[in-house]
């Protein structure tokens, strides 16, 4: 009987045992991109202001990080992003050009593809609203008559 209840006990901590090994979770091994930010709010700005913004991000993975592309969603959304790996723990960033000789609201993405296991394929966007273009005033006239 000893034995049965012993045999019995055994079972029911190897199974706990298992089941609590099992519940750990998995490192995924890798680069890994973590963004400060995902959205950069510009707000209203100025027609022909500097629409220029930066992404930073980190490398939490283990292994190089490694940007291949980063696609604006129109011509108008310019990123320019580092072309060298990222080691892990090493931050760096991308940055983003808005034209900003368009009035009206902003609403733009742009599409970073890299080797990052948590996100291979990120996306980053822009929003806010440019004024308007500044009117020209009209010009005076000054050869009527009697202006000479």
């Amino acid at each position: 009987m000893k034995s049965v209840i012993f045999s019995a006990v055994m079972l029911i901590g190897s199974m706990l045992m298992t089941k609590s090994v099992n519940a750990q979770p998995t490192v995924e091994a890798g680069p890994k991109i973590e963004f400060s930010k995902e959205v950069h709010d510009y707000g209203e700005i100025k027609y022909g202001a500097n629409g220029t913004c930066v992404f930073s991000f980190k490398n939490t993975g283990n292994a190089p990080l490694i940007i291949s592309k980063a696609q604006g969603s129109c011509g108008c959304t310019v990123p320019s992003w580092p072309k060298e790996p990222i080691a892990p723990g090493a931050t760096s960033e991308i940055t983003v050009k808005y034209d900003t000789k368009r009035p009206g609201p902003i609403a733009k993405s742009v599409t970073i593809t890299s080797n990052a296991v948590n996100h291979p394929t990120k996306v980053i966007r822009i929003k806010g609203k440019v004024g308007p273009a500044p009117s020209n005033p009209t010009p005076v006239n000054n050869s009527g008559p009697g202006n000479h």
